[in-house]
């Protein structure tokens, strides 16, 4: 049986390699269309996790790994492939410390689908890259021992478009974009997602749907660089209020969107991907500055804060030496646990050595590490607010009372605006430069 008669059949094994934010939703629903399914992951613990129906990612719930029980497995070891009809891989693309691409884990999981080849295979790059990796880094792995593209193997690039905590939009809901090396790549790849995925839109080449990828979050990256420059200024001219400029352009029904300034921006995606295409684009002579720019005015965000911190402390009669600080959120954005280059992190490693003592709160996310050391997440308490000479807001989770923080703080500095109490004289937000009490 060929594949396009598996898929349509739903007789086709599929394989995901890498069970994280991105692999664990799309071998869940992968295994709900029919397919059986295996999760490969170097990550024990994942591996174990799945195995016990435990999941460790905020946005799949236990019972969906339940309900897709006797679909979906999970294994660390690698010979899986070798049976697979389809392999996706979702695998992690970070960057080196000087901002260069680094593609290690791409070029391993394709070492690992060669090792294990089955012909008339289907691979599948999920993972978010600069243009040209799937044909100029994955393919050649894949082609080592004389293969080639839509004789022996298919090869196609599909973005990722997770957006954890978001239960509108989903691994089934959210549109994907589909590039083949090959006619026969695409359309075998938009049968297959078809079977689970409510829309799929076919590209004319995986060039085309990486750079897609990147154009989606380097224009939140721009949007949310602009906004953040924006609200330095506000600062500065000393009598404008950020928040209340966006919500006046918010009334504007056509051309404007609303992005708000915060502590930084974090995750997997929006802080890399503009320096994975500044990077790229350099091979061709092309000097990205604006992208840049913008990355670096995110990039400079914590540090910002951590000297807002600083100056409403002294503004306000503390000493910062001598300061305790009370965190409120460790995640990257509000309503997930993922810590991912969290901005809110960085904020407490630039800010630790200048102060007294600094704890953190955040329901969903009990410990992380700062400079080297462990920190648990203390209790909300009416007492742990009182005691704290300021209180800083980094993460803004719906399950936070605000207006139990509001009342019990004596110093409160909102990187979130998620305290709507307006002319507060102990409630600071960004853009707004702190005036003595």
């Amino acid at each position: 049986m060929d594949l396009a008669n598996k898929i349509h059949d739903r007789k086709a094994k599929v394989g995901v390699i890498g069970i994280g934010y991105v692999g664990l939703p799309l071998s869940i629903e992968i295994a709900r269309a029919g397919f059986e399914t295996v999760g490969i992951d170097i990550d024990k613990a994942k591996v174990e996790a799945v195995r016990k129906g435990k999941s460790f990612i905020g946005d799949v719930k236990d019972a969906e790994l339940a309900e897709v029980r006797g679909k979906f497995t999970a294994t660390t070891n690698f010979k899986a492939l070798a049976t697979c009809d389809i392999v996706n891989i979702c695998v992690p693309t970070p960057f080196t410390p000087s901002k260069d691409p680094d593609v290690t884990y791409i070029e391993e999981a394709g070492r690992q689908v060669a090792k294990y080849f089955k012909p008339g295979q289907l691979v599948i790059l999920r993972s978010t890259t600069y243009p040209e990796t799937t044909e100029k880094v994955l393919q050649p792995v894949l082609e080592k021992n004389g293969r080639k593209v839509g004789r022996d193997y298919y090869l196609s690039f599909v973005p990722e478009r997770i957006d954890p905590g978001n239960h509108k939009f989903n691994t089934r809901t959210t549109p994907v974009v589909v590039g083949g090396v090959t006619k026969a790549c695409t359309d075998l790849t938009v049968d297959f997602y078809s079977r689970f995925v409510e829309r799929v839109i076919p590209v004319s080449s995986p060039r085309v749907a990486e750079m897609s990828k990147l154009l989606e979050n380097i224009f939140r990256s721009v949007n949310i660089a602009l906004v953040n420059e924006m609200a330095k200024m506000c600062e500065r001219m000393g009598n404008i209020d950020i928040w209340e400029v966006i919500n006046a352009a918010s009334s504007k029904p056509f051309g404007y969107m609303p992005f708000y300034p915060g502590p930084g921006i974090g995750g997997h995606c929006i802080l890399i991907d503009p320096y994975y295409l500044a990077w790229k684009a350099r091979e061709y002579d092309f000097h990205s500055d604006f992208i840049e720019l913008a990355a670096e005015t995110n990039e400079s965000m914590p540090f910002y804060v951590a000297d807002r911190i600083v100056e409403t402390l002294g503004t306000n009669g503390v000493a910062a030496s001598e300061a305790r600080l009370l965190i409120l959120g460790a995640a990257f954005k509000g309503n997930v646990e993922d810590t991912r280059h969290s901005p809110a992190i960085k904020v407490m490693e630039l800010t630790q050595d200048k102060v007294k003592s600094i704890v953190y709160h955040d329901p969903w996310v009990p410990e992380i590490h700062v400079n080297g050391g462990k920190f648990k997440s203390v209790p909300l308490t009416a007492k742990a607010l009182q005691t704290a000479d300021c209180v800083v807001v980094l993460t803004d989770h719906k399950c936070f009372d605000y207006d139990f923080i509001f009342e019990h703080s004596r110093l409160i500095l909102d990187a979130r605006n998620a305290i709507k109490r307006r002319g507060s004289r102990k409630l600071f937000t960004l853009g707004n430069r702190p005036a003595r009490r």
